[in-house]
C-alpha cells in the first residue's frame, strides 16, 4: 500500500507503449462497487476471492500483448494468486519503501484504502506482508525517488527500454 504500483506502473507502460492494467479496476469493474465499498459491505475475504477471480480471467490475455499489471497490496500475499502467478513466466517486482514512507503517502488517501486504519495496523499489515512481498523476482527501492525515476530502474532491471515491444508483462 503506497508503494507506488499504479503510479509507475502507469508511467512504465507509458514509456514502453505497453497497455496497463490494474487488477483492483477489474474488480471494481466485475462487481460494480469500489474496492472499499466491497471490504465494508463483504469483507476482505470476498475481495479477496473475486481479486483471485479477476486474475485467473486477466492471466490469458497477457499472451495477446505487452502489458504491465498492478496488483492490490494483497494479492501476492495469497498463496493461489502467487501459484497462478508463478505459472507464468511474467517476473514479480517488488516496490519497497520504508514503513514511514509508505504511511506519508496513503495518509492523504486513507479513505480510500480500507486497509489504511491507523498507523500500528499500517505497522502490523506491513510486516506480515513482507516476507511475501520478499519472493518477487526484483525489489526496486522506491524511496526518495519519484514515478520517472522508479519506471526507469525498473525498466534498467528488466532489461527494457523505451519502445521495446518484447511481449513480456
Amino acid at each position: 500500500m503506497g508503494a507506488g504500483k499504479t503510479s509507475v506502473g502507469q508511467k512504465l507502460a507509458h514509456d514502453l507503449q505497453w497497455r496497463f492494467i490494474d487488477l483492483d479496476d477489474r474488480v471494481v469493474a466485475a462487481d460494480g462497487r469500489n474496492v472499499p465499498e466491497i471490504f465494508r459491505s463483504d469483507g476482505e475475504a470476498a475481495f479477496r476471492a473475486k481479486e483471485t477471480a479477476a486474475l485467473r480471467q486477466l492471466i490469458p490475455e497477457l499472451a495477446s500483448r505487452p502489458s504491465i499489471v498492478a496488483l492490490g497490496g494483497g494479492a501476492f500475499t495469497q498463496p493461489e494468486n502467487v501459484a497462478l502467478i508463478r505459472a507464468t513466466s511474467y517476473p514479480v517486482i517488488f516496490l519497497d519503501a520504508t514503513i514511514e514512507e509508505l504511511m506519508n503517502r496513503c495518509r492523504p488517501q486513507s479513505g480510500q484504502r480500507p486497509l489504511f486504519q491507523n498507523e500500528n495496523q499500517f505497522r502490523q499489515l506491513y510486516e506480515r506482508r513482507r516476507s511475501a512481498y520478499m519472493e518477487a523476482d526484483i525489489r526496486v527501492d522506491t524511496g526518495e525517488c519519484d514515478v520517472s525515476e522508479v519506471a526507469r530502474k525498473v525498466a534498467s532491471l528488466l532489461g527494457l527500454a523505451v519502445g521495446d515491444e518484447q511481449t513480456n508483462s
